[in-house]
């Protein structure tokens, strides 16, 4: 008996000693503590904030906190005000990225031209990309106040306007102005993918294009577009899901104003939470933000997918 538990105790250890020299588990257990440390700093939250989305949750009412199911959920879909700033969100979205993807595109090839300078214009490129969000915001606020800003003062000079306009006071205007500053901001990084697309295409394709008789149109169209589409559809889910998560440049210049005309899903998502501290219904917003941008980006993805690969 003696002898057969020694044989089985040295067999566990025989079996111990290759689990520890196995390359594979051993680095699993290097993997374990930033694994625990991933969990811990993100999913937690992502739960914990779920887990938030489904009680009545307002700290203005700390006595009435209570499991709700899915009724905040409901609660923001049938509310009218839910779907106006949707109105605004989409709005600000579409017409900011197709500004960066069109922009963008006539960007990159000016800056793929050969001409004299154009080292030092593609630092300059960089500029409004290297500043951050806020700082951002704050300069374009100042450039578009209404009583002494800069746009105003150089329109008044030039003659173009007669006296001074307020830019962020009229709903529809502040809207685009915050649009525009959005693509400002973001513009850059869309040039830039483009024009390391622009450089990968072979130059034997336009000349084989020209000796075919094909115009400037035809060239960009038959060459130029298809060596595009997977950057610009790339360019699309990043531009996109950053622009329904937009907040900092809301934030600085507008504060969601005038009259809930720049409020977009982001920041009516912040006003609930830390404006209102219904937390409840805050938490909700966020899964809902979740959930749009994450269908959106299975949907570019799953275009980009069916494109098939680029052969260089």
């Amino acid at each position: 008996m003696g002898e057969a538990a020694h044989i089985a105790k040295k067999s566990r250890i025989s079996k111990f000693k290759r689990w520890v020299n196995d390359e594979r588990i051993f680095a699993y257990l290097l993997n374990i503590p930033s694994i625990f440390i991933i969990l811990l700093l993100v999913a937690y939250p992502i739960i914990y904030s779920f887990v938030l989305s489904l009680y009545k949750y307002n700290l203005k009412r700390p006595r009435r906190i209570r499991f709700n199911w899915f009724n905040n959920y409901w609660d923001i879909l049938t509310d009218p005000f839910f779907w106006s700033v949707m109105y605004v969100t989409l709005y600000f979205v579409i017409i900011s990225v197709v500004l960066i993807v069109v922009v963008g595109v006539g960007m990159a090839l000016l800056l793929n031209a050969n001409f004299y300078g154009r080292a030092v214009l593609r630092c300059m490129v960089l500029i409004p990309w290297a500043m951050p969000p806020v700082v951002n915001g704050l300069m374009w606020q100042g450039v578009l106040n209404g009583s002494y800003g800069v746009l105003n003062g150089v329109l008044l000079k030039l003659g173009i306007i007669d006296e001074y306009v307020g830019w962020l006071t009229m709903p529809f205007l502040a809207l685009n102005v915050t649009a525009f500053a959005h693509v400002w901001n973001n513009l850059p990084f869309a040039a830039i993918i483009l024009l390391a697309s622009l450089q990968a295409i072979p130059d034997d394709q336009y000349q084989a294009a020209r000796v075919d008789g094909a115009g400037l149109f035809q060239r960009f169209w038959n060459v130029t577009v298809p060596w595009l589409l997977h950057p610009i559809l790339i360019i699309l889910i990043y531009q996109t899901m950053l622009a329904f998560r937009v907040f900092d440049i809301i934030y600085t210049i507008t504060g969601g104003g005038p009259a809930y005309g720049t409020t977009v899903l982001a920041w009516h998502t912040y006003m609930t939470a830390f404006g209102s501290y219904d937390f409840g219904h805050g938490n909700a917003y966020s899964y809902l933000i979740t959930i749009i941008t994450m269908t959106l980006a299975i949907f570019y993805i799953r275009l980009l997918y069916s494109r098939g690969d680029i052969r260089m």
